[in-house]
């Protein structure tokens, strides 16, 4: 069911790479919810995708922009404001890349080089789009900035690896940043704490079974589906959310606040 909660909106969705990323399900249901879109995410990701059939899907051109280049993201807002006429009012940054965790190669030996590359994708990306979109003013006032985050960002989960000092990062530019472009032009930038989920990437972590079949046992609600986080994401790039800005926000049926849960003691009693 459709509400209209972004009629007359546009927007920019980084990271939609197959049918199981949120990113691909978020620009779904933010065109259904009447939103018109620009897709973005790396030339080398969109050879392994199938981000132009979502493009058609939802009737939105695709610029190629590689996050860890200034010039690419200078020209994607250039052509995004060419192509709408005006400034976006929301964008959903889903973008995670940690070579350690692919080679694996463990956290207490991570490889530096591997590690600054993973930083400058997961995090630093979102300091450059936001940087960028401020100096071509390519936010509209009032507009909504949404990072996708995980919960290793406060708390240990050995095998997230690296990903989870981006990801504490990526949190720290969005509460900062969030400050400064709240106070220049209304702009609100948040974070969403989401269940393991099983996108493409999400997949490629070690031990991801046992992760998420454990989350699903420690959430009272359950593990959040890719879906049910692209609807989380439209409430917030609607104007229903206007005065929230700055926050990172659980979005796990309620694991980030669970101590155990009897389902847990049950399975341990049991070995």
């Amino acid at each position: 069911m459709a509400y209209n909660l972004l009629k007359g909106k546009k927007g920019i969705i980084f990271g939609a790479l197959d049918e199981k990323s949120i990113a691909w399900k978020t620009a779904q249901r933010c065109y259904a919810e009447g939103a018109e879109l620009v897709l973005t995410n790396a030339p080398i990701a969109m050879r392994m995708g199938a981000i132009n059939q979502l493009a058609e899907e939802v009737n939105a051109p695709v610029i190629p922009a590689d996050v860890t280049s200034m010039e690419d993201i200078e020209n994607l807002f250039a052509k995004t404001k060419e192509h709408f006429g005006s400034g976006v009012d929301f964008i959903l940054h889903s973008i995670g890349m940690s070579i350690n965790v692919r080679k694996g190669v463990p956290y207490p030996e991570n490889n530096y080089e591997f590690t600054h590359k993973g930083f400058d994708i997961s995090a630093l990306s979102l300091h450059r789009v936001l940087q960028v979109a401020r100096k071509q003013d390519a936010i509209n006032e009032w507009g909504s900035v949404v990072a996708l985050t995980y919960i290793a960002a406060q708390r240990v989960f050995p095998d997230y690896n690296d990903m989870a000092d981006n990801k504490a990062v990526l949190e720290s530019i969005a509460r900062n940043f969030g400050y400064f472009y709240g106070v220049e032009k209304k702009v609100r930038v948040n974070t969403i704490s989401q269940s393991p989920t099983r996108t493409t990437a999400g997949s490629g972590v070690k031990g991801f079974d046992g992760f998420i079949n454990y989350a699903e046992k420690m959430s009272p609600l359950g593990n959040a589906s890719a879906d049910q986080c692209a609807d989380y994401c439209v409430t917030l790039f609607s104007d229903l959310t206007r005065m929230v800005t700055m926050q990172n926000l659980f979005h796990d049926g309620g694991f980030s606040f669970t101590g155990v849960t009897k389902a847990v003691i049950e399975q341990m009693e049991k070995e």
